[in-house]
């Protein structure tokens, strides 16, 4: 499949300010991050110097606040920032690619892998379907899906995992 350009990345400039920032906006794009964790990730974009009316008001919103209030707010502040949302489909390329990394550094548990929300991904290049098939359908399945051998199956994943990781090819650059 050809690769995609990517251009709803923001200026370098912009990106560089704050990184979990940004990579909030993919995974927030990717419905990976809750809207309760996003105040205070705002809370710290303010304290590092970053300063717009929507990040300021957004980091002052309890966790416990509306998940519409903070989503409007975070999409008005990325606005203001001049940070635009991914595509959604390359949020979720990146968000499988996060979760591979993930894995690899010991991060993510099995139960976490197995979802079939991953199989209904949009997968452009090899390391991706790699990865992508030997994830579990639901954590139902995974005795099932596995078999006796868990350790090999970990071992391949974690083969395939690294191979996804080691040439990204979307998602926010810092």
């Amino acid at each position: 499949m050809a690769a995609i350009d990517d251009t709803s990345e923001p200026d370098r400039s912009v990106s560089s300010a704050y990184p979990p920032l940004l990579e909030a906006a993919w995974l927030y794009q990717a419905d990976q991050v809750c809207p309760e964790d996003l105040p205070m990730t705002a809370a710290q974009a303010v304290a590092i110097g970053m300063d717009t009316p929507a990040l300021c008001e957004l980091a002052g919103l309890p966790r416990h606040a509306d998940p519409r209030d903070i989503r409007d707010t975070f999409e008005q502040a990325l606005q203001e920032l001049g940070i635009k949302l991914p595509d959604h489909h390359l949020a979720q390329r990146y968000a499988l690619r996060r979760l591979a990394a993930r894995f690899t550094a010991g991060e993510v548990d099995l139960a976490e892998l197995a979802s079939d929300e991953w199989s209904e991904t949009e997968v452009e290049t090899a390391a991706e379907q790699a990865f992508v098939a030997l994830l579990p359908p639901c954590a139902c399945c995974i005795e099932y899906t596995l078999g006796l051998d868990e350790a090999a199956w970990e071992a391949q994943l974690q083969v395939v995992a690294r191979a996804l990781i080691s040439h990204p090819t979307v998602g926010p650059h810092f």
